[in-house]
């Protein structure tokens, strides 16, 4: 299991569980399109730590991106992304 850190949260990820799940899990605001890593819509900066691909990904990366779609971390990993709005109940 892994580390993740975001703006406003810190949670760990679940055995065999990929980034994008665990954000998913997590109330996290990340756009995808096919969880398979051809495209990039879920493009995220990697803000510190790594990660791994099973297979590499077909979607154009640059310098310091990774696709949460397919990936999962092989250390702690920092993103900047934001939970999603959550209405409060009276």
């Amino acid at each position: 299991m892994s580390r993740v850190r975001t703006r406003e949260l810190s949670f760990e990820l679940r055995a065999g569980e990929t980034l994008l799940e665990g954000l998913e899990r997590t109330g996290h605001a990340v756009e995808y399109q096919c969880r398979s890593g051809y495209c990039g819509s879920c493009r995220t900066a990697l803000l510190a730590g790594r990660v791994a691909y099973h297979e590499a990904p077909l979607a154009y990366l640059a310098e310091g991106e990774i696709l949460p779609c397919c990936c999962r971390p092989t250390e702690p990993v920092s993103l900047d992304i934001p939970l999603l709005e959550i209405k409060k109940q009276a």
